[in-house]
This record gives C-alpha cells, structure tokens and sequence, in this order.
C-alpha cells in the first residue's frame, strides 16, 4: 500500500483571494471587450458611422484595451495593479458613448470588479487574521 504524499507549499503562501477574483474578472472582459470591438466596427462600416470614426478605429481602440487588461492580468502581483483595474472598468463604460449597450456591459463588469474587490479583500483580512500568531485555528 503506497502512501500519498503530501501537497508541495505553495512558494509565498496562498493566493489572495482579492487576487484571484479579479483575475477571473479581468479574463472573461477581454472577451466581451473582444466581441464588443467587433460589434462596434461593424457599426462604423455604416454610412457615416458611429461618430464619423475611421473603420480601423474601433478596432484598435478595442485592441488597446484589451492589451490594458491582458497587462494588468499580469500586474496583479502589485497594489498599484487594481488602480489600474479600476481605470479600464471606466474606459468600458465610457465606451457606451459608441454603443449604448456597453453602459449596461461596463456597469455590470465595474459592479463585478467592486465586489471582487470589497469581497477578496475581505476574506483576505479574515485569513490574515485567523493565522496571526496567538490565535488557534478554528
């Protein structure tokens, strides 16, 4: 009978869940941000446009953002990383000034983001707290 071994540590603890959440957040804009660049070019191909934009320029603008949040995926690690978070949640909510339905998507995404943000930080406080020294696990 072989016995199983036990599970590595985690190199610098475990994950913030604040972290994680935003994360999952983050991934799943850039997709609809994706999708959403593609419906806001195929507007402008119209006759006079969304805004008399070039045609390439939702594209790029979408481009642009998408790149923001693939970066800041990245970031997280940092503090500084969620401010930015909070910067792209405006960008795709001031996006509903090409395409009203993008108010709605970036009210939905930036309540997302608050929560993960109130939430995770939250249950990381609460699991800073339970494992400081003196006190026992419950």
């Amino acid at each position: 009978m072989t016995t199983a071994e036990p599970a590595a540590p985690i190199p610098g603890g475990p994950r913030s869940v604040r972290r994680t959440l935003a994360s999952i957040v983050l991934a799943f804009e850039v997709v609809v941000v994706f999708l959403a660049a593609l419906v806001i070019w195929g507007l402008s191909r119209e006759e006079g446009g969304i805004l008399s934009l070039p045609e390439w320029a939702p594209l790029a603008g979408g481009g642009v953002v998408i790149l923001g949040l693939v970066l800041t995926l990245g970031l997280l690690r940092h503090e500084w990383a969620y401010g930015l978070g909070w910067a792209l949640q405006a960008v795709i909510f001031a996006s509903g000034l090409l395409n009203p339905a993008m108010f709605v998507v970036g009210a939905l995404f930036g309540g997302m983001w608050a929560y993960c943000m109130i939430v995770g930080g939250r249950i990381d406080r609460d699991r800073a707290a339970s494992a400081a020294p003196g006190r026992e696990p419950q």
